[in-house]
C-alpha cells in the first residue's frame, strides 16, 4: 500500500515539475480565455466523466469567482444539463451531445474548451469540429499524446503524463492557474457597465 501511495505522489510531482519547466501552453490558453472574456464572448466547456466534472468545476470558477470579486464571466459546461444531454443522446446519439450544444450556443468570438484525457473522445471531437465551423476559438486539454482532436485545436495543453489520474490532476492544476490569470485580467479591466 505504501509503495502505491508513494508512486502516485512521485508521478504527480514529476508531472508538476514538467509543467513548471514549460508552462507556455498554460500562458497562451489563459491569454485566449482572457481575450474572449474581455470581449464579452462565452466560454463553452465539454468533456466526459472526470473531464465532465472538470468542465463544471471550471465553469463554476469563471461564472462565480476564483479568489477575488469581479464581474461574472460567461461560461457554460455542456455536460451539466441532464435534460439536454438525454434528449440529444436519445435523438441524435451520444457522439453528438456536445456538437449540437455548440451549434445552438456557440458564436464567433466564443471559445470552446474541450477536455479529453485520451484526446480521442468522439463526442468531444465532433464538438471541436463544429466549433471550428462556427468560428469559435478551439482549445484542448489532453494527455501527453494529444490524440485525434489535437490537430483541430487552435491551442492545446498536453498534460505531461500517460496515466489517466495523473492527466486529470494536471488538467485541474492548469485550469486553476488559468482561472486565476483570467480572473486577474477581468478584474483589472474597466467595467463594461455605463
Amino acid at each position: 500500500m505504501d509503495e502505491k501511495i508513494l508512486s502516485a505522489i512521485e508521478r504527480h510531482q514529476a508531472a508538476a515539475a514538467a509543467l513548471a519547466a514549460d508552462h507556455s501552453a498554460i500562458k497562451a490558453i489563459a491569454e485566449a480565455l482572457s481575450k474572449t472574456a474581455l470581449a464579452g464572448g462565452k466560454i463553452l466547456i465539454c468533456g466526459n466523466g472526470g473531464s465532465a466534472a472538470d468542465s463544471q468545476h471550471i465553469a463554476g470558477e469563471l461564472v462565480g469567482r476564483f479568489k477575488k470579486e469581479r464581474r461574472a464571466i460567461a461560461a457554460v459546461a455542456l455536460s451539466a444539463d441532464t435534460s439536454i444531454l438525454t434528449c440529444l443522446g436519445n435523438d441524435y446519439g451520444f457522439d453528438r451531445v456536445f456538437e449540437r450544444q455548440v451549434e445552438a450556443l456557440g458564436r464567433p468570438g466564443d471559445l470552446l474548451l474541450a477536455i479529453s484525457t485520451s484526446g480521442s473522445s468522439a463526442n468531444v471531437l465532433k464538438a471541436v469540429l463544429k466549433a471550428r465551423e462556427a468560428g469559435l476559438v478551439t482549445v484542448g486539454f489532453f494527455g501527453k499524446s494529444g490524440g485525434a482532436i489535437l490537430p483541430h485545436c487552435d491551442l492545446a495543453f498536453l498534460a505531461p503524463e500517460t496515466d489517466t489520474p495523473r492527466i486529470q490532476e494536471m488538467h485541474i492544476l492548469a485550469a486553476h492557474i488559468i482561472c486565476e490569470l483570467v480572473e486577474d485580467a477581468v478584474a483589472l479591466a474597466p467595467s463594461r457597465n455605463p
